[in-house]
């Protein structure tokens, strides 16, 4: 009897720390969206409403156009935690959607996409991105094209973790969480690479992020569980031709045997190497911080923490010297937007509090092309845009 009390106390020790997580996402619902810059500097989202996907254009003159349903078929969008539809715009006329269908196992979805040739006046079906068609976890899709036009598929797969499972039989399995994998497609989208595998014992259930590099490829940044159940992240570049290897780069040796369902932010440092913003652990502290990293995605110079102690699901984005870090925080009953704005690549940062609600609502997402920098940020009544 004593022995079973002493577990179930160290199960809830466990659990706490996810407990205020999931404190945190009460307000997270089919809101999620994604947005993007176009080519001629709008404003365009993609989200979900009562139950259908769906593309708006904010215009030159502030005005929303008419919601355009999209057509996906029977499929459904995964739209919890991390999990929410994205949109890019290549270098010419390609357009590309992508989001999560949710399978009939819990846990496991298919990344699916429709592409436009046409700036998105029209858009194709939508198709299954992955080659494997195991009815596993490949979920939490993330999109980028990089400096030529090629675009970037990534997402969590778990094929390495059931053939695991399986050739473990009865016994425990030595594979610890998920993958990252990825392909690459080229000709607008059009002849996409064999799946390829970046990394091993990545977390479920955190969103990736990703940013084109100057020439070619992208980097990526996701929370990784290391040796022990570390769940900090992991940092890698990818090409059409090589991936580096990965690197650690965040150190709050937070130890969880779960996942967080809070992904990290990454973006280009104009000195170089490159900022990040992550939420975790450290020390029992559980907060948003803010580092950089080199060249390599090693973790160099001093780790702040944001100045919010309630900041949640961060966002980051950079322009030249500026730097604008946007994030959630939920005093129980008001959400409120902040930013966090840096004139000098990240020396100094100045706060500034932006909207306020009591309705249910988003994440904020940043995004930025050309020097332009704007903050989407959904609640059950508008869709708020903010510049910088």
């Amino acid at each position: 009897m004593v022995k079973k009390l002493i577990q179930n106390a160290l199960l809830l020790l466990l659990w706490l720390p996810l407990a205020v997580i999931a404190q945190q996402h009460k307000h997270q619902s089919t809101l999620a969206t994604g947005a993007a810059f176009a080519p001629d500097g709008s404003v365009v989202v993609v989200g979900v409403d009562t139950g259908k996907l769906f593309i708006q254009r904010r215009m030159a003159n502030g005005e929303w156009s008419e919601r355009r349903l999209l057509d996906i078929s029977d499929d459904s969008v995964a739209t919890n935690g991390d999990n929410r539809p994205k949109i890019a715009f290549g270098p010419s006329s390609e357009v590309v959607i992508s989001y999560t269908r949710p399978l009939e196992k819990p846990y496991t979805g298919e990344i699916r996409m429709l592409r436009s040739a046409d700036g998105g006046q029209n858009f194709s079906l939508p198709f299954t991105v992955h080659q494997d068609r195991q009815i596993i976890t490949h979920r939490f899709d993330a999109i980028q094209f990089d400096a030529r036009g090629d675009l970037y598929t990534f997402w969590i797969d778990k094929r390495d973790a059931e053939q695991a499972r399986q050739a473990a039989k009865d016994k425990p399995s030595a594979y610890d969480g998920a993958a990252i994998y990825y392909n690459i497609a080229s000709d607008g989208g059009r002849i996409v690479s064999e799946d390829r595998k970046l990394a091993d014992y990545s977390c479920e259930c955190c969103r990736i992020s990703l940013i084109a590099e100057p020439v070619e490829g992208v980097a990526a940044l996701w929370r990784h569980v290391f040796a022990g159940s570390v769940r900090d992240h992991a940092f890698a570049r990818v090409s059409r031709t090589q991936a580096s290897a990965l690197v650690r780069a965040s150190h709050d040796d937070w130890v969880i045997r779960a996942c967080p369902h809070h992904g990290p932010g990454v973006a280009r440092a104009a000195e170089g190497g490159y900022h990040a913003v992550w939420f975790g652990d450290r020390k029992g502290q559980q907060r948003v911080r803010y580092g950089r990293l080199n060249a390599e995605g090693r973790a160099i110079g001093t780790v702040l923490e944001l100045p919010d102690a309630h900041a949640e699901h961060p966002d980051i984005v950079s322009s030249g010297q500026r730097v604008v870090i946007a994030w959630r925080s939920f005093d129980g009953t008001n959400t409120q937007i902040s930013a966090w704005i840096s004139e000098d690549d990240g020396r100094h940062f100045t706060l500034r509090r932006l909207q306020a609600s009591t309705l249910d609502n988003d994440y904020p997402r940043l995004i930025e092309r050309s020097g332009k920098i704007a903050l989407v940020w959904r609640t059950e009544r508008e869709i708020h845009v903010t510049y910088f």
